[in-house]
């Protein structure tokens, strides 16, 4: 039998998957009761530790040694990543620490070498003698032991989910998974010296990593911890070294046959409850909601995430094919009776063993067994010191590490193949599954793994389902851009009398916007009776709908509804982009990001439907709009109407902002903007016709005449991820190009020496904390320019302005122009994620911790908050746990 397969098979490394192992190399830990000599078990391949690389050192990791060849999955920070799945598969059973996947929401805490032996976490709650350790006494008081884990990440192959329809979650391939000899101790050993009470149902983490949400927790069930069959440990050491930073440094929770999120790293406290955990990371992340739970629904409706229910613990049973690895070519000048053998490995979870693994080259008609090989059990057959801590598993049946499996298949039989599937089932006769299970989160996707197989001239091509991250590649991608349906059941592959969509086109829902069983007639003159703000209604697509109920808590302010009443705000209303942050009476934050979210809402504000003559008559006073002689105002925007400017020039701040200069319709006339408002503009989609409407603040003085300047940052297109439609469409207008505005908009407005109102009611306040980042600053630059040109007006004003770079800092020589004017009214702090050496402000992300230093919560202080949609989320959040009233924080 031959392995056709190019050379890959790696016979240096000290264990090759599905094969038998040759002698280990020599291990560099020189422990004295450490014996590798003769092990007949897999030892750590060998290991280096690589340099901080470049791209890590303007940022808050700048102290973390990292590999270059893993793949990036959520861009430079935070750290999210896998290896590449052949380089994790060759290098056998154990994973070197440097290849390791890395799931970190934010900064790697740091710790310096010498503070390790002084590390310290407690053991608190339902205890009768809470506890502090450091780290050199649970190395020097307790059993230490060594056992293989593998661990994996709950968004293992989340890129096929996708594929189908985006979830929440970032796009991992299918090397979201490592294998190590874990060294540390028994954490029902730590849990017992602190004596539990009988009430004792859970032992919750929290790790050091300090987060927007709070510190990173969760927790696991009591009874998992006592079992010693469960593994459950606090480890120090990982292949016989020190813990590296990404992995925990210097002390972590490892979880064996559970999901990667529940194995706390730089583990800080054991708090011993009586119910799961409430940190945040372990109610809104590492759970599967139900299919029919949509992104928007699950963003208002906060009862699914609370559910217990839904939380994900052991891991499911899963497969993936490594070779033939995505886009290997399998050359056809060799007989048809010649073997290529297909490799792969294969998990489950809670400790249950995968008891076989198939394989179907005619779509589950048929299926092969597969040899699989379990590494894990060559520790079983040995008890010795490894690495600092007793080996032995002699006693214990349980599995927690991967598997490899291998199946020879002739080559003939592949050239008449359209692909190559396999399944695994565990000892509880789980089988995966052969369709996928799409869910928010995109979380334990574990369908039948295919490779696709194309003949080509004298080869054949295979593809695996999707390449990690935004790599290109892949059949679900191919697929998806030739029109396909990934989930009519059969791979997307074209059926009988089935129709292609438009390439790239994707199936998606249509949200219903209407209620059932209402079929009341709205003339136009019932509907014209209601254009004031008292009970305004609306028109969408010909229906009608009541916007009285939300005039309070819309995110634009009651006038984007009082500007729409009486009026077809179709366009409006399907060009909505905006996140709105509300908080329930249960104090809980509900998110919701697209218009998706606003169409869900409407069936409860569905009154009836527009009659033909008053369809027609809207339709036509839309399209005459602007049209015939009008008078000369005095101010140019309207709030019930569009209005044409004229684009006369475009400035380049850098690379990827402008100032827009449009000309108004006279030049006597101002904007007619109050200060704290916002205009909307409208631009038809080149392509398609559709409208792109977009809310922004512009920069040019309140009462100035014949033109309006409008700072915009242009978001481009970045490979398979898409910029920007209006800005991007914005940048592309030729001079002298009319642009639609409607206005003003907004729920706050500043009207001097501290008077302010929001939704037309008046407060006053003594001084501002202005919070922003990017072009978020445009409506924060607005209100500060009004109280630092008003010499009269004592209000006093803190500016924390967040960017990335330096350059990222816009409108920054008139915002310390205004600073350096009066110092005792202004303060003005800029901070940097990535700031140069040489930079002499704050490093960092704006945090409730940042705010708390320079600003104090006295009532008579308002916070005025504009940025990217994590910054407005994160910052709410952490001044709400600060003690901040929602009254007085806004979010523009």
């Amino acid at each position: 039998m031959m392995d056709l397969r190019r050379d890959t098979d790696v016979k240096r490394h000290a264990f090759a998957p599905a094969e038998l192992p040759p002698t280990p190399p020599d291990t560099e830990d020189n422990a004295s009761d450490t014996t590798t000599e003769e092990a007949n078990f897999p030892l750590p391949p060998p290991s280096t530790v690589p340099e901080v690389l470049d791209v890590d050192k303007k940022t808050p990791d700048h102290h973390v040694p990292r590999d270059s060849r893993l793949i990036r999955l959520t861009g430079v920070h935070p750290f999210n990543v896998e290896p590449p799945l052949s380089a994790l598969y060759d290098h056998g059973f154990l994973t070197p620490p440097e290849l390791w996947y890395v799931r970190n929401h934010g900064a790697v805490p740091f710790v310096k070498d010498e503070d390790i032996p002084d590390w310290e976490f407690s053991i608190e709650g339902l205890v009768q003698t809470p506890l502090r350790l450091t780290l050199r006494r649970l190395m020097t008081e307790f059993n230490q032991v060594t056992y293989p884990v593998t661990l994996v990440c709950a968004g293992n192959r989340r890129k096929e989910q996708n594929q189908v329809r985006k979830s929440k979650g970032f796009s991992w391939g299918a090397a979201g998974l490592s294998t190590a000899l874990f060294t540390g101790v028994a954490m029902m050993d730590v849990i017992a010296r602190a004596r539990p009470s009988k009430r004792a149902k859970y032992v919750c983490m929290e790790g050091a990593d300090k987060l927007p949400n709070g510190y990173y927790g969760t927790s696991v069930k009591m009874n998992w911890v006592r079992d010693p069959n469960r593994g459950i440990m606090l480890a120090y050491k990982m292949n016989g070294e020190m813990l590296r930073p990404d992995h925990g440094k210097p002390l972590r929770a490892v979880i064996p046959g559970q999901i990667g999120g529940r194995s706390v790293k730089w583990l800080t406290k054991l708090i011993v409850t009586e119910a799961p955990s409430d940190n945040w990371y372990h109610i809104y992340d590492n759970r599967v909601l139900p299919a029919m739970v949509s992104p928007e629904e699950s963003a208002s409706k906060p009862e699914w995430w609370t559910d217990e229910r839904y939380a994900i613990y052991d891991l499911n049973v899963n497969s993936a094919t490594v070779y033939p690895a995505h886009d290997e070519r399998l050359p056809l000048k060799t007989s048809d009776d010649e073997k290529y053998r297909v490799k792969g490995y294969a998990y489950a979870g809670g400790g249950r063993r995968v008891t076989r693994v198939e394989v179907t080259l005619d779509q589950g008609r048929s299926f092969r067994l597969a040899d699989v090989s379990y590494p894990e059990d060559l520790y079983r057959d040995t008890e010795q010191p490894l690495f600092g801590g007793r080996l032995d598993l002699s006693w214990r049946e349980t599995c927690f590490c991967w598997c490899f499996w291998s199946l020879d298949l002739p080559v003939g039989e592949l050239k008449d193949a359209k692909d190559i599937l396999v399944r695994a089932m565990d000892e509880s006769m789980t089988v995966q599954p052969r369709d996928m299970y799409w869910s928010v989160l995109g979380m334990m996707n574990n369908p039948w793994f295919r490779v696709a197989i194309t003949r080509e001239k004298d080869h054949l091509l295979f593809e695996h389902p999707t390449q990690p991250a935004l790599q290109p590649g892949g059949w679900m991608e191919r697929v998806k851009k030739a029109g396909g349906n990934l989930t009519n059941g059969f791979w997307g592959e074209t059926l009988t009398g089935e129709e292609r969509n438009a390439a790239g086109e994707e199936d998606v829902k249509e949200v219903k916007m209407t209620k059932d069983n209402v079929g009341r007639i709205i003339t136009l003159e019932e509907l014209k009776q209601h254009e004031g703000e008292d009970e305004p209604w609306f028109v969408v697509k010909g229906e009608v709908y009541d916007g009285t109920g939300f005039l309070k808590d819309h995110p634009g302010g009651a006038q984007s509804i009082i500007s729409a009443a009486a009026q077809d705000a179709t366009d409006e209303f399907m060009a909505i982009r905006e996140l709105w942050c509300l908080y329930d009476s249960a104090d809980i934050l509900k998110i919701h990001t697209d218009s998706e979210t606003a169409k869900a809402m409407m069936p409860e504000y569905h009154i009836g439907r527009l009659d033909d003559r008053a369809r027609k008559m809207l339709s036509e006073g839309e399209n005459n709009a602007g049209d015939g002689p009008t008078e000369k105002r005095a101010t140019f925007l309207q709030p019930r109407n569009w209005t044409k400017a004229t684009l006369i020039k475009r400035s380049e701040v850098s690379w990827d902002t402008r100032i827009f200069t449009y000309q108004l319709e006279h030049e006597e006339q101002t904007l007619g903007l109050p200060i704290g408002q916002h205009l909307m503009v409208r631009l038809r989609d080149a392509s398609t016709g559709e409208a792109i409407i977009r809310s922004y603040t512009p920069i040019s003085e309140t009462n100035q005449k014949g033109t309006l300047e409008m700072l915009v940052k242009v978001y481009f297109d970045k490979g398979e991820v898409k910029g920007g439609k209006m800005s991007q469409a914005m940048d592309a207008l030729p001079l002298g190009q009319a642009v639609d505005f409607k206005g003003p908009i907004g729920k706050f407005t500043y009207h001097g020496h501290g008077r302010c109102s929001i939704n037309g009611v008046e407060r006053q306040v003594k001084s501002f904390c202005m919070i922003c980042a990017g072009s978020g600053v445009t409506p924060i630059f607005q209100v500060l320019r009004a109280v630092m040109t008003d010499k009269e007006d004592p209000t006093q004003c803190v500016v924390l302005n967040g960017n990335r770079l330096v350059e990222d800092i816009l409108c920054r020589d008139q915002l310390d122009s205004y600073a350096a004017s009066d110092t005792n009214k202004c303060r003005l702090m800029y901070t940097l994620t990535q700031a140069p050496e040489n930079w002499n402000g704050l490093r960092g992300r704006i945090t409730g911790e940042l705010v708390k230093q320079h600003v104090s919560n006295d009532g008579e202080t308002m916070v005025l908050i504009c940025g990217p949609v994590p910054l407005e989320v994160s910052v709410t959040e952490a001044l709400k746990k600060e003690g901040w009233k929602e009254e007085d924080l806004l979010r523009f």
